[in-house]
């Protein structure tokens, strides 16, 4: 039997795979939006992974430093420390801060902690070059996202800071690129004002502020202890809000990016409906081009069904063709995107499908002027 679909391509071969490539162009955009999600949720969790504590002790009432602003006093971790079931504490904070790199400025995301405390947020498989901190002043370790080498000087508030070290794949639960410093630097530049606001401050009154304050207090429990039950103690006797490990991550990767995520698949959505119309619409075009030949066929009494299955089958491989060109164009690009995009199989397959099924609907377009058309055509009637 002859294939009329393979006849049909084969005589407008460049036409056909010029289409499928300008849809796959969009099919890629479509799993590069996918991709960012994904690249949201493996991004949200690095820095709690890399921390590696079971308790977050927070302002009361708060969910806590990644989603509100939550504010305890730093001695709070030797009253955290004393409970029964608790391995070790320490204070932690958290701060957006801008850094001059030349003639720019560049947006991070700083961690202050304890050099010398029992807990440390660097990772020691991430670090590529130098050493963490060792000082209680004036050394940081960034990521080599934010472009700065070991042993440059960066002004930052009242002092000059010392890259120390430099680490690789550390960033906030926004994308932006994580930096590390002491924890009385941190507090200096989160609550400590400058002089002339405390000059101010004192000519209306306020006779200072308290500076040891922390963001969170995070937590190790002993082996063998219930997680939930040591947070439940902490609660009813601390009043503080504190979060187990697993609450804090659903914290970051639902509370936060929920309404990304949403606003993701919307683009998602739309991007497949956009590519179902405009396959439709080329099928329908293509169709047009040949209804003199398809009313031969049907005159000399080609049936219905193969004439059909030819539009079908056309528009199917088209379907193909432009995820082939879509998966290509999404792998050459997506490094290229300032935040993580992480390209998965399974969505990649789940687009397929949709796909298939877009290009079936698609072809029904083409299917009902097949249909539609007169025999009597064929010889200008």
């Amino acid at each position: 039997m002859i294939n009329l679909a393979q006849k049909e391509i084969k005589h407008t071969l460049g036409k056909f795979i010029v289409t499928a490539a300008g849809v796959g162009m969009l099919l890629g955009i479509v799993m590069i939006m996918m991709g960012v999600y994904r690249g949201m949720i493996i991004d949200a969790q690095v820095l709690l992974d890399d921390l590696d504590v079971d308790l977050w002790v927070v302002q009361e009432n708060t969910l806590g430093p990644f989603a509100e602003a939550s504010r305890v006093h730093e001695d709070l971790k030797d009253t955290i420390h004393v409970i029964q079931g608790v391995k070790s504490s320490e204070g932690i904070t958290f701060q957006n801060l801008q850094l001059p790199l030349k003639n720019e400025m560049v947006r991070v995301f700083a961690v202050g902690f304890n050099p010398f405390g029992d807990i440390d947020p660097i990772n020691p498989s991430k670090l590529i070059a130098g050493r963490r901190l060792k000082r209680s002043h004036y050394e940081m370790v960034v990521t080599d996202k934010t472009g700065f080498k070991l042993g440059d000087k960066i002004p930052l508030g009242r002092d000059i800071y010392t890259v120390v070290g430099v680490t690789h794949g550390t960033v906030s639960s926004g994308g932006d690129p994580l930096v590390y410093i002491s924890l009385k630097d941190a507090q200096e530049l989160q609550f400590l004002y400058s002089n002339a606001r405390i000059r101010n401050d004192r000519a209306r009154g306020i006779k200072g502020v308290n500076s040891h304050m922390v963001n969170a207090i995070v937590a190790r429990v002993q082996s063998g202890y219930d997680v939930n039950a040591v947070a439940q103690d902490i609660r009813r006797w601390k009043h503080n809000s504190v979060y187990t490990a697993e609450q804090e991550k659903t914290i970051l990767t639902k509370n936060l990016i929920k309404m990304a995520s949403k606003q993701i698949g919307m683009f998602t959505v739309i991007l497949v409906i956009v590519s179902t119309i405009i396959i439709a619409l080329i099928i329908y075009t293509m169709t047009l081009e040949k209804m003199k030949e398809i009313a031969i066929m049907k005159l000399i009494g080609i049936p219905n069904s193969m004439i059909i299955k030819m539009i079908v089958q056309e528009t199917v491989l088209m379907g193909v063709l432009a995820f082939i060109a879509g998966n290509i164009f999404a792998h050459l690009i997506y490094s290229k995107f300032p935040k993580r995009v992480v390209l998965e199989t399974p969505d990649a397959f789940g687009l397929f499908i949709v796909i298939i099924i877009a290009s079936i609907l698609a072809s029904f377009v083409g299917v009902k002027k097949v249909i539609s058309a007169d025999p009597a055509e064929a010889i200008g009637g």
